[in-house]
């Protein structure tokens, strides 16, 4: 019998209103949708990858899921309750079982508590019964499993690397026993051989512990062994949804095409040889989003229909919002030898 989904977002939405500069006081504020209808299912012990560029609305997704960012639609937990619009308090049931890694490792740990405070403040703060003697043998423990020493428990942020940090952060998240971990970035800010450091570390855990992760990136490579899946957002949409091995082999959307052939090969032939999908333009404003897709102003395949009309995602198990998906067209690929997107 197949299990049940860990979490199930419906028409899940994030709009902020914000003040028009010189406007009076009592103006009608303007509106902006970070994050506009993302559906997705998320299975216990999976993976799902959120990639997409800066502003895409990746990390308001994952605040609107843990209640840091007010939201409409719905985020349907296990047991079957709407995480969407709980109080704080009625929240806090789900805080042991939904963590976050923030993607600033130095910046999300309290520079005057040692990493045994910061590692044992979840578990104090959820399991107040366990005595001082246990809350520290878990401490240690959880030290070692992240690949700390355990006499390092008394120092303080400020005395570790960022690849360190982001283990305390790590173990912080872990030490209450989750079956939620939302990784927010946890590597853009890390050296290349601590980002594999770290994600090797995350899948080991997830493996150990059994765990759900949601990985966001803004880097298709960063996610490639990681995931089971991969949702592709631009614009706070959804371009594409589909098993990680399908989405590399055969990626369907523009979007999608695009951010895969900017990804780096090894290899200095191959990457000189390489061709790659131009992206024209920048990121339009969320201010003011175009009209039909989001994402037609910067497309190679946009005609009249995708002004006018909203792509649906669909396609089974390979989803994608577009209205002319499939592989790449001669007319679509740049040059040989141009390395990035312009």
């Amino acid at each position: 019998m197949p299990a049940e989904p860990l979490l199930t977002a419906q028409d899940l939405r994030v709009t902020f209103s914000l003040p028009t500069p010189g406007a009076m006081p009592w103006a009608a504020p303007r509106q902006l949708q970070a994050v506009g209808g993302v559906d997705f299912t998320l299975m216990p012990g999976e993976t799902l990858g959120i990639v997409g560029e800066s502003g895409s609305g990746k990390s308001t997704l994952a605040r609107a899921l843990i209640g840091l960012v007010p939201a409409t639609g719905k985020a349907l937990w296990q047991d079957g309750t709407d995480l969407i619009g709980l109080t704080p308090g009625k929240m806090l049931k789900y805080r042991s079982e939904i963590q976050m890694v923030f993607q600033d490792p130095l910046a999300s740990l309290n520079p005057r508590m040692t990493v045994g405070q910061i590692i044992a403040e979840p578990l104090t703060t959820h399991h107040q019964g366990l005595s001082r003697t246990d809350v520290k043998t878990r401490v240690k423990d959880m030290m070692d499993r992240v690949g700390l020493l355990p006499n390092q428990i008394n120092r303080y942020p400020h005395e570790f690397s960022g690849g360190q940090c982001q283990r305390i952060g790590i173990a912080r998240a872990l030490i209450v026993e989750p079956k939620l971990v939302i990784c927010d970035e946890p590597v853009s800010a890390l050296d290349v051989s601590i980002q594999a450091q770290v994600i090797n570390l995350l899948a080991e855990l997830q493996r150990d512990l059994g765990l759900a992760l949601i990985f966001i990136a803004h880097d298709l490579s960063v996610v490639k062994h990681i995931s089971d899946r991969v949702l592709v957002m631009y614009l706070g949409r959804v371009m594409e949804l589909a098993d990680a091995g399908a989405l590399y082999a055969d990626p369907r959307h523009p979007y999608t095409q695009a951010l895969l052939s900017a990804v780096p090969i090894p290899d200095p032939r191959l990457e000189r040889e390489k061709r790659i999908i131009p992206l024209r333009g920048e990121l339009p404003s969320p201010m003011n989003p175009p009209s039909g897709c989001v994402f037609r102003t910067r497309c190679p395949r946009a005609e009249a229909v995708c002004a006018s009309q909203r792509p649906v995602l669909q396609g089974g198990a390979h989803l994608t919002a577009c209205h002319f998906p499939g592989a790449l067209r001669p007319e679509e690929l740049a040059p040989r030898g141009l390395a990035q997107i312009g």
